[in-house]
């Protein structure tokens, strides 16, 4: 049988007498606290299933202060637990503002001992209940999040003469964002990114198919322009009107040293070139899944030693700091990201992307928005 334990506060030791002994015919476990100091102590130091507790702890006042700052207290440490107050004197303007701090339910002093237990008994059962709901609710997060992650690649293949780094930040629990790197045999590597509108399960849904398409069509061997066009069928006939997610896909062939691209509404990729120069991956047309028979373009483009290629979505660019103008944040742009590119050429993949996430995170003060992927790849020895 589960023990009931209720931390009992009050400042007059009769009255936590009085209340000790009535929960102990009722079989509680109680403590007992005479200041609010002492009802954070417990508090922290175990948990209860009910706090019942008074809100005047200094006998001159009877404005309900000291207890209304002590809910405020208490829902920062357990935003879970029960708390029913008692007081004698009380307006309905203390009732309501104690209530609005997380009180469940208000009694009067002196109190009727069979309405005062029922009370307890009834916010016991529903914190029990609250808190099952909430450690599924946790365990169910926790199953959807390792699902969500399952779906970006766990390992990045290695292949001859090139570095790719990659980071994927989810802004929640399930992230939006979906990157790739397939090794599709004969000195060819397939390179993809994509953002999926919106967050959660729906965009989840949405980036795992796009992932399982992709895969399947990237071992066909199509040209990026067939693959982008047959994926963009394929996410028309599987999701419902009006999802969309933005696309790139690139084929490296390592004998040639050229990377064959197309570009469905992404973020076009930044291409930085030993000597300084970038260019950016912008050839291909819509993003997916709005327009059903459009057709797709791809360009050519070398990759060769010292190059450096950065993929990233707009949670990379659109980051916002706490500079505050007309239309709100500044944002860090990709101008910014174009700039920092050139400076870190001369790093190798994963230097590169950790110095670009660390310049992010500074320009924010350490928190992103929206979902934040980047995408470095290294040539060293191409073509």
């Amino acid at each position: 049988m589960t023990t009931t334990r209720a931390l009992i506060a009050d400042d007059q030791p009769d009255v936590l007498e009085a209340l000790r002994l009535l929960l102990k015919s009722e079989g509680f476990q109680t403590e007992a606290a005479q200041s609010p100091a002492a009802v954070l102590d417990k508090l922290q130091a175990h948990p209860f299933d009910l706090v019942l507790m008074d809100l005047n702890y200094t006998r001159d006042t009877t404005s309900g202060d000291e207890g209304l700052d002590l809910l405020s207290r208490i829902q920062a440490i357990d935003q879970t637990v029960p708390v029913v107050a008692m007081t004698a004197w009380a307006s309905v303007d203390l009732a309501v503002e104690a209530m609005r701090r997380g009180v469940c339910d208000f009694v009067l002093k002196p109190w009727e001992n069979s309405r005062l237990l029922r009370t307890l008994k009834n916010e016991i059962e529903k914190g029990r209940k609250k808190r099952s709901q909430l450690r599924r609710d946790r365990e169910e997060t926790e199953e959807v999040r390792a699902a969500g992650l399952a779906l970006l690649p766990r390992s990045i293949p290695e292949f001859p003469g090139l570095q790719i780094a990659a980071s994927s930040l989810p802004a929640r629990t399930l992230s939006g964002d979906y990157f790739d790197v397939l090794d599709l045999g004969g000195g060819r590597l397939a390179i993809s990114i994509g953002d999926v509108i919106g967050k959660g399960v729906p965009a989840a849904l949405l980036m795992s198919n796009l992932q399982a398409t992709v895969r399947a069509l990237a071992s066909r061997k199509m040209q990026p322009d067939a693959l982008t066009a047959e994926l963009n069928q394929s996410i028309l006939r599987n999701t419902t009107r009006g999802k969309f997610a933005t696309f790139f896909f690139g084929v490296l062939d390592s004998g040639t040293g050229i990377l064959t691209y197309t570009n469905a509404g992404h973020c076009a990729p930044i291409l930085v070139r030993s000597s300084g120069e970038a260019a950016r991956l912008e050839t291909g047309g819509a993003v997916l899944g709005i327009f059903s028979e459009w057709s797709y373009k791809q360009a050519e483009i070398a990759f060769t030693a010292g190059d450096r290629l950065l993929l990233f979505t707009d949670g990379i660019t659109e980051a916002e700091n706490s500079a505050v103008n007309s239309i709100g944040g500044e944002e860090f742009g990709e101008d910014r990201l174009v700039r920092l590119a050139v400076a870190l050429r001369k790093r190798d993949a994963e230097g590169m992307k950790d110095r670009i996430l660390e310049n992010v995170a500074a320009f924010t003060g350490g928190s992103f928005e929206d979902d934040a992927t980047l995408v470095v790849a290294a040539a060293n020895v191409l073509g």
